[in-house]
């Protein structure tokens, strides 16, 4: 699975004005509405009832958020670069300012997962992170997501 399947380029976003966790999943929800036409109030519901479990800031300025929902066929991703970084109760302690957010149908299991992992593995790379921080172009941002890396195993 590669990023370019469920990430669209619209759904890359810069932020300037995000100041807390509720709006960040605000602003995640009404992406998700505005590209992949999600309920806006179902899909914040979702991102704080999945946070509410564990924080999802999983070190090194990101925060991987992610929600079940109904109306979905397959996974999808909205990607927000914030100009300020956001405490997140990471598992580091530092703030965020990669979010890279998925939502998956209510019954997916694997594909879900196989997603997250995906996810986790491109945001964990050091020079990913550089060149997204980087840049401020949302065009920039998504080529930078979607480019097609050769990850071997251990």
């Amino acid at each position: 699975m590669d990023l370019s399947s469920l990430l669209k380029t619209a759904a890359v976003r810069v932020a300037s004005n995000i100041s807390s966790k509720k709006r960040l999943f605000l602003d995640l929800a009404e992406v998700a509405h505005s590209v992949y036409g999600l309920d806006v109030s179902e899909t914040v519901d979702a991102l704080q009832e999945r946070e509410s479990l564990g924080p999802t800031g999983v070190g090194h300025g990101v925060a991987l958020p992610h929600a079940r929902l109904d109306g979905l066929e397959t996974v999808v991703g909205v990607f927000i670069k914030l100009e300020k970084p956001l405490d997140f109760d990471s598992v580091d302690r530092q703030p965020v300012d990669l979010i890279f957010a998925l939502f998956a149908p209510k019954d997916s299991g694997v594909e879900h997962l196989k997603a997250l992992a995906q996810v986790s593995r491109t945001m964990r790379d050091v020079s990913v992170r550089e060149k997204l921080r980087a840049n401020s172009d949302p065009a920039a941002l998504h080529a930078v997501l979607t480019e097609v890396r050769t990850i071997q195993a251990a």
